[in-house]
């Protein structure tokens, strides 16, 4: 099965049950394919995210739809996990609920992984960043191989 033709029914999957669907890797091989989510509830903040018990109520509902609708066959791994606090940020509603934060990103035209600020979102194609040089640029979504919130750590402590 193609990589990203599960994508999109799991993410209205997860909708439907009342999650979000914060990121999807597909892997293994074709006699094993493995399936690894990372869920949210929405709108969740830092403290008060997904359960252990949500993650098992969403697997096993996960688990009885992908086996009638889209049979992957006996041999499937599904893992479903909160994405934690350094959560990925994938989609152009990840960027604009989290404007003002700090992001680590890999992108096509920008070297290594800089730590930028999501400036803003300017259309569901692009996000602008805020440079640590103090450049902004705007970066088309299709070219962020990867981007994961950044946690300042030193203010969760002081908590």
């Amino acid at each position: 099965m193609p990589r990203d033709t599960l994508l999109e029914p799991i993410r209205r999957q997860v909708a439907h049950l009342g999650y979000e669907l914060v990121d999807l890797d597909q892997g293994g091989t074709a006699q094993r394919p493995v399936l690894r989510l990372r869920v949210d509830r929405p709108e969740s903040t830092p403290g008060h995210g997904i359960t252990i018990a949500e993650c098992g109520k969403i697997s096993r509902a996960l688990e009885a739809w992908l086996d009638r609708d889209y049979p992957l066959g006996a041999r499937y791994v599904l893992e479903v996990s909160s994405p934690g606090l350094e959560r990925p940020v994938r989609w152009p509603e990840h960027w604009r609920r989290f404007r003002g934060r700090s992001v680590r990103v890999k992108a096509a035209g920008l070297p290594g992984r800089p730590t930028a600020t999501i400036v803003g979102v300017p259309d569901d194609d692009h996000v602008t960043l805020g440079l640590p040089d103090g450049r902004e640029v705007t970066v088309p979504l299709e070219e962020i191989r990867e981007a994961t919130l950044v946690v300042d750590w030193d203010s969760i402590s002081k908590r």
